[in-house]
């Protein structure tokens, strides 16, 4: 596996078809919510004496990433237009490499054109197909 699109096509795999879009968009965000807070325990368990646990914040990270798509799926992105997006943002904000001057001013904000309105299989279900 090389990119993000096939890692989500891997992962949707292993999805609850019988869900609903509604009950999977949260699935997603509890699920999520909940592997990042494994994450931070990972890291909590450092100031009580811990060692890092390299293998299991690997494994965390990686329960962080099926969530993500699965909540891709939900509105029906790919994870490889969210990630380019994501660096496009970054190359706005700062020109080279991070400086706090550039991400004190963020002008990737300030450049931020209307939102479209968002068409997803999430809103589409929700508003009985409408998708608004």
């Amino acid at each position: 596996m090389t990119t993000f699109d096939e890692y989500q096509s891997e992962a949707r795999r292993t999805q609850n078809p019988a869900l609903p879009t509604w009950a999977m968009r949260e699935h997603a965000l509890y699920g999520l919510a909940a592997e990042v807070g494994e994450v931070l325990g990972i890291h909590q368990k450092i100031h009580q004496g811990h060692p890092m646990d390299d293998t299991a914040l690997r494994l965390e990270i990686g329960d962080c990433l099926w969530f993500l798509a699965e909540l891709c799926d939900v509105y029906g992105w790919h994870m490889s237009e969210i990630a380019a997006a994501n660096i496009a943002k970054l190359r706005v904000r700062y020109r080279d490499k991070f400086t706090e001057a550039e991400s004190r001013a963020r002008v990737d904000v300030a450049k931020k054109a209307k939102a479209e309105p968002v068409r997803s299989r999430y809103y589409a279900s929700v508003k009985g197909g409408k998708g608004k």
